[in-house]
């Protein structure tokens, strides 16, 4: 059997590419080629590409209450499916030129949540749909108390209308398993906190 990963970046050759569009996105047009797996290569094809920049994601945790703070926001890609537009979701931002993801992580926190982090726990980076966009998610876990938490929050002149609440660790793990949260990094931050749980309330104790 063939080993996985036996190609790389060099193995694709793009024969042009030009922006199609740009407004608050931009999409790109590709014309390319690439190896294929049986020797020969990929006669040239086109695909459309979303550019995006790669972003930051928290889950504001307090292990000594077993609290977590979500986000509920509106989100227009949920618009026209059978569930409310308005999704609960981590504290989340785009990386600036010159950020990391602990500043981006930080800046969010305050400007989202009114939080400070005193600790940031790497989670994973995962491509959030590689077929068609570029973005990529640095996600963490962001230690807190959530004792003064919850409100409202967000940029007005980046039309943001944020309302932060304070949940159970055991209820926000309760509502990835019956659907109520359905957005992926929500999902993967709740589901290394249900499996990492136990360790950080006792490092909190």
């Amino acid at each position: 059997m063939t080993e996985p990963f036996q190609f790389n970046a060099s193995d694709v050759t793009i024969e042009k590419r030009e922006t199609v569009f740009q407004g608050f996105f931009r999409m790109d047009k590709l014309w390319l080629t690439h190896a294929r797996f049986d020797g020969r290569d990929m006669p040239v094809f086109t695909r459309e590409l979303f550019i995006r920049g790669d972003a930051t994601c928290v889950l504001p945790y307090d292990p000594v209450r077993d609290e977590v703070v979500l986000l509920e926001q509106f989100r227009l890609g949920a618009l026209g499916r059978n569930q409310s537009p308005w999704l609960l979701e981590l504290v989340a931002g785009m990386n600036e030129d010159g950020e990391t993801p602990e500043d981006v992580a930080q800046r969010e926190g305050q400007e989202e949540a009114g939080l400070s982090f005193r600790d940031l726990t790497k989670i994973c980076d995962y491509m959030v749909s590689p077929g068609g966009t570029t973005e990529l998610i640095h996600l963490f876990c962001g230690l807190i108390s959530t004792e003064a938490a919850g409100g409202l929050y967000g940029v007005e002149h980046e039309h943001e209308d944020i309302r932060a609440h304070v949940v159970s660790a055991e209820n926000a793990i309760a509502m990835i398993h019956d659907g109520r949260i359905n957005n992926a990094a929500a999902i993967i931050a709740l589901q290394w906190l249900e499996l990492n749980r136990s360790r950080l309330r006792k490092e909190a104790s």
